[in-house]
C-alpha cells in the first residue's frame, strides 16, 4: 500500500491531483466530490462487452472523432470517473493526454456491473449531463445485452432516452451507428 493511500483520506477530500500521485497497479480509482471509489477489476464478460463495442464503434467512426476504453473524464478536480468505452474529439485525443475534458467527449458508455448498478444507472449519467456530455449509452446484461442510449437536453442538463434496443444498435448520432447486438455478446452470457 503506498503512502497516500495508508495515510487516510485528505482532510479536504481527494483530488485529481491525488490519484496522478497513486500508484499504477490496475485498480480503477474515480472520484465522487472529493470520495475515492475504488472499483474491482472487470469481469470477462464485462471486458469483451467493451471491447467489440470499440472496435463496432470505430468501424464508422468519422476522423474527427476517437473511440477509446478507460480513459479518465475530469469533470472537476474533485469528481473524476472512467467510462468503460468512450468516444473523443479527435483533437483531444491527439494531446495523449492521460485524461479528458467533458467538452472534448461526445459519447460515453457504462456497462452496469453487480457492484456499480447504482452509479451506471443513477449517478454517472446524471453528472455526466451536468457536464455537458452530448450521448450517454448505458448497457445492461441480464438475460442478454440491452443497450439503452440517451442524448442530452442541454437546457435542463439531463439526458433523455433515445432509444432502447436488444437486436440491433440502430441511432443517428453522433454519426450514423448499426451495430447487431449480437456482435456485442459474449459467447457464454
Amino acid at each position: 500500500m503506498t503512502a497516500a493511500l495508508s495515510a487516510g483520506p485528505p482532510a479536504d477530500g481527494w483530488t485529481t491531483d491525488d490519484l496522478e500521485a497513486l500508484p499504477e497497479d490496475g485498480l480503477r480509482r474515480e472520484l465522487l466530490d472529493g470520495v475515492l471509489l475504488v472499483s474491482p477489476s472487470p469481469t470477462d464478460v464485462h471486458q469483451i462487452i467493451a471491447m467489440r463495442l470499440g472496435v463496432a464503434l470505430e468501424q464508422n467512426c468519422p476522423p474527427d472523432l476517437q473511440v477509446t476504453q478507460g480513459v479518465e473524464v475530469r469533470i472537476s478536480n474533485r469528481r473524476s470517473f472512467i467510462p468503460d468505452v468512450l468516444v473523443a474529439t479527435d483533437q483531444a485525443a491527439r494531446r495523449r493526454a492521460g485524461h479528458y475534458a467533458p467538452h472534448e467527449v461526445v459519447l460515453a458508455v457504462e456497462i452496469v456491473s453487480p457492484t456499480s448498478q447504482s452509479m451506471d444507472r443513477i449517478t454517472k449519467p446524471a453528472l455526466y449531463a451536468a457536464a455537458g456530455i452530448p450521448f450517454f449509452w448505458r448497457i445492461e446484461t441480464n438475460g442478454g445485452i440491452t443497450v439503452h442510449t440517451s442524448k442530452i437536453d442541454p437546457e435542463h442538463e439531463v439526458y433523455q432516452p433515445f432509444g432502447t434496443f436488444s437486436d440491433i444498435i440502430e441511432v443517428p448520432e453522433p454519426w450514423a451507428i448499426k451495430i447487431p447486438v449480437s456482435t456485442l455478446t459474449p459467447r457464454h452470457l
